[in-house]
């Protein structure tokens, strides 16, 4: 079983829309996974801004992939690379560290997942 940052078993991320690599609700990884999609986040208009601007557009829907686009307050299973990248641009968005994976700890801090922490354990 999958383990989170906190060493607790994986919980889920969001299942509205269906988010992780596998589209099971949770940010788990395995060999396929080459963006290493770990990290359990809250959309915000500056990340998603962000985020098109380095050339991923995650507002737009696509539908012929199952993907909706995303807005500010849906919650997704990000490539860690990609928020470390915006936490070093001061535009991180937010972590649910039950539902981020273990494996993201090769490539941020812990201290910089828990300063970006959603204060509710319960959000989605």
């Amino acid at each position: 079983m999958a383990r989170n940052v906190l060493g607790t078993p994986l919980e889920s991320c969001c299942t509205r829309p269906m988010t992780g690599f596998f589209r099971t609700g949770r940010c788990d990884t395995g060999p396929d996974d080459v963006g290493l999609h770990l990290v359990c986040a809250r959309m915000t208009e500056a990340f998603l801004a962000f985020s098109v601007e380095r050339g991923n557009d995650l507002v737009t829907p696509h539908p012929e992939f199952g993907f909706p686009g995303l807005k500010p307050g849906d919650c997704w299973c990000l490539c860690v690379q990609r928020w470390k990248e915006a936490l070093e641009a001061g535009v991180a968005p937010p972590v649910r560290l039950a539902s981020t994976h273990l494996s993201a700890l090769e490539f941020v801090d812990l201290a910089d997942l828990k300063v970006h922490a959603l204060d509710d354990p319960d959000a989605p």
